[in-house]
């Protein structure tokens, strides 16, 4: 890991300093470092990702402890300082890139790297899983870029990549969002897809003091888990991910007035309400008084209606 001292050496040494609008805000208190690679627990057979790994600090680390370490960095001068820092370990890919592409997706590159990572750890045995192949776990383990933080934990909630856990820092607001109960002014779309798909709790309030440059706002230390057992309940994520972009679209409105403007391929108003009469919702609910797992009913809802 590096001090403040050696990361504010290293950026200078290359004629660079910290792009605020980029969200360069280097965790620098070594104890929450560890403390964050201690909570993830990498193992040998895992792959961490890790998105916005500025110098390398906590990438040393988790290459210290992870199977392999795929650190994704946008800025092309910090990918190169990391890379420096890095040679000669082969369980370590730096990805200059965009972790995102667009807003839709990741970026194909990274989720290339990703896989061709997990292959490396691919067991040929039985697994718990019957014929498939066991792997080892893929962690997102991150001082997430503020910008960034809450559409990658999105799609690794959804997939087709997705992350067995996530052990992270965020905007605390951010934070907020993720651990928002319904009714609540922060419950949304992240609320959603991480409560409908694991379990998410706070580990830590971080101060901008822990930073450089300190941002103007608290962070936060998030631990998200994945429950198999809630994931398996959602029959198809795409047409969940359909209700929820239609409901919370119109959050505002009832949800009969939500399913006025329902688009033809998610069937019509009055296929919406014999759903929710059939799963005991009132029509005059705001789509933000909606759990997560009721969200996950009528999406399997909609799907039985097509059977």
């Amino acid at each position: 890991m590096q001090t403040k001292h050696q990361i504010q050496e290293l950026l200078s040494a290359a004629g660079v300093s910290p792009n605020r609008r980029l969200g360069q805000h280097f965790l620098i208190d070594l104890n929450l470092l560890r403390l964050l690679v201690d909570s993830a627990e990498p193992g040998p057979d895992d792959v961490v990702l890790e998105v916005g790994c500025g110098s390398g600090s906590l990438t040393q680390s988790l290459a210290e402890r992870a199977g392999m370490a795929v650190a994704v960095e946008i800025d092309r001068t910090l990918a190169l300082i990391a890379k420096s820092q890095l040679a000669g370990r082969e369980n370590v890919q730096i990805v200059n890139a965009d972790v995102l592409s667009g807003k839709g997706s990741l970026n194909p590159e990274v989720v290339e790297a990703l896989e061709r990572a997990r292959d490396r750890f691919r067991s040929t045995g039985p697994s718990q899983r019957g014929s498939e192949t066991s792997l080892g776990r893929l962690l997102l383990v991150s001082n997430l870029p503020y910008d960034v933080a809450s559409p990658v934990m999105i799609h690794l909630a959804k997939g087709p990549v997705t992350a067995d856990a996530m052990f992270v820092t965020v905007q605390k607001e951010v934070a907020e969002r993720m651990t928002a109960w319904p009714g609540s002014r922060d419950y949304g779309t992240l609320s959603i897809f991480l409560q409908a798909t694991g379990d998410v709790e706070i580990l830590r309030i971080l101060k901008p003091s822990v930073f450089w440059p300190p941002p103007a706002v608290d962070s936060a230390m998030i631990r998200f888990v994945r429950d198999e057992r809630k994931s398996r309940r959602i029959a198809n994520m795409a047409v969940l991910s359909d209700v929820v972009g239609l409901l919370m679209g119109h959050r505002r409105k009832m949800l009969r007035a939500c399913l006025k403007s329902v688009p033809a391929h998610l069937g019509d108003w009055d296929l919406w309400m014999r759903i929710l009469e059939q799963q005991g919702i009132d029509p005059t609910l705001r789509p933000g008084d909606l759990r997560a797992a009721q969200y996950v009913d009528l999406a399997n809802a909609l799907c039985h209606s097509r059977q």
